[in-house]
């Protein structure tokens, strides 16, 4: 009878609700956390064949050097303040302050809007310089690696914007803490990611 009662008992449904509990009690932040680690691994990877790829066009005998646009100082600089911003306003969830996630999430996406837009600008100066992305492989390789990292940070913004609307419908701190801490890292590795953009381009 013993056995009978072993093989009938339910062990693996009281073990499912049990599972289930511990999943709801951890939260979404460890799942949202590795999710996004996982895909900036992925970005990783990409960005690194982008570069390898850079580096190899550059060995061959036609590759013509350009003259990077003096504006791509005064974008990297914003792009700086703005990843510094993102993080006074991650402090600032942290310590539940509203007020000042509200105003640095703001400052954060505009600088980051004005980064675009300064990259935009960069392109129009290399245009009208003659640089043209189907006659000259480096201004090609420009064209493409800064588009490609802009489009990362307008999805980026995309996030950014619905975190922003909440800190300004004055919801509690605690509702928006953990986007604005996966907006925060994103936003410092996209930062590193234009670093390494930036010096590639600026050591040819």
């Amino acid at each position: 009878m013993s056995i009978f009662k072993q093989l009938t008992d339910k062990s693996w449904a009281t073990q499912g609700v049990i599972g289930a509990i511990n999943d709801r009690s951890l939260g979404p932040a460890p799942a949202a956390k590795t999710g996004l680690g996982f895909f900036l691994a992925v970005l990783t990877s990409v960005f690194g064949l982008f570069v390898v790829g850079y580096r190899l066009r550059m060995a061959e005998p036609d590759w013509v050097p350009i003259a990077e646009p003096g504006l791509l100082w005064f974008n990297t600089a914003l792009l700086i303040l703005s990843s510094i911003f993102m993080e006074r306003s991650k402090h600032a969830a942290a310590k539940g302050q509203i007020a000042a996630v509200r105003n640095n999430l703001t400052v954060a996406g505009l600088m980051t809007v004005g980064f675009l837009v300064g990259q935009y600008l960069a392109w129009g100066q290399l245009h009208t310089a003659g640089y043209y992305a189907a006659g000259d492989a480096a201004a090609a390789f420009f064209y493409l690696l800064t588009a490609l990292h802009g489009a990362h940070l307008l999805g980026g913004l995309f996030v950014w914007a619905r975190t922003a609307f909440k800190s300004w419908q004055q919801v509690e701190v605690a509702r928006i803490k953990l986007s604005i801490e996966l907006c925060t890292t994103y936003w410092h590795y996209l930062l590193l990611v234009w670093f390494v953009f930036f010096t590639l381009l600026l050591s040819t």
